[in-house]
């Protein structure tokens, strides 16, 4: 926990713990939201640091679908994984609901 200061112009500086810790050193860009009376701030990643990732895709001249359906699957991935680190930083608990076995009777 860190305590900071809140500027006139209501600024204030993120500690370069917390900016390492949140990768804010490399993006310029994080989203600001509040959440039961916290502020939860998170990275946006800049979509030009993608730049040239799925070219190992086309120059295999795989068809544009597949590679569209590449994109959707890395992106669901790190909707898991984003999810999965804000349960890890709040009090929330994920709740798995199973379904129940069938018995024939």
């Amino acid at each position: 926990m860190y305590t900071v200061t809140i500027t006139s112009q209501g600024q204030i500086t993120i500690p370069v713990k917390v900016r390492r810790q949140l990768n804010l050193d490399k993006s310029k860009i994080a989203t600001v939201r509040v959440e039961d009376n916290k502020a939860i701030i998170e990275p946006v990643v800049d979509i030009m640091s993608l730049a040239g990732t799925l070219h190992k895709y086309a120059k295999k001249n795989m068809p544009i679908d597949k590679i569209i359906a590449l994109e959707k699957k890395a992106a669901q991935e790190a909707a898991v994984e984003r999810y999965k680190r804000f349960l890890k930083n709040s009090s929330a608990k994920l709740l798995v609901i199973k379904p129940r076995k069938r018995t024939l009777k």
